[in-house]
């Protein structure tokens, strides 16, 4: 569901699987406790192998950003492809944080 790769400055979350409510909540208790220890400049949510998201995954991510934003770092997600782009696209999240899809 979730692997961290942290390198101090920077952490890298990929994410795999359906995030709904219950995967949600596990993945924003293992993000918090990294940020707090490690107060990144940079935090990666690798989506590209998430199968589904539902309204649970937009606030996950808008926490994590509100987190690393109190910490003085930023957010990236990076390998958004089609309905979980879509959505991250049409809650308004792509105005706020930088996404970036690799091929």
């Amino acid at each position: 569901m979730l692997k961290i790769y942290n390198d101090g400055k920077r952490i890298t979350a990929a994410l795999d699987g359906d995030i709904d409510h219950h995967a949600a909540r596990e993945i924003r208790t293992a993000l918090d406790d990294v940020i707090t220890r490690s107060r990144p400049e940079l935090l990666v949510l690798d989506m590209e192998n998430v199968g589904f998201m539902d309204s649970s995954g937009i606030g996950l991510i808008l926490g994590r950003m509100k987190a690393v934003n109190a910490v003085g770092g930023e957010i990236l997600i990076k390998n958004a492809h089609g309905e979980i782009a879509e959505m991250i696209r049409l809650s308004g999240l792509s105005s706020i944080i930088v996404t970036k899809t690799t091929n």
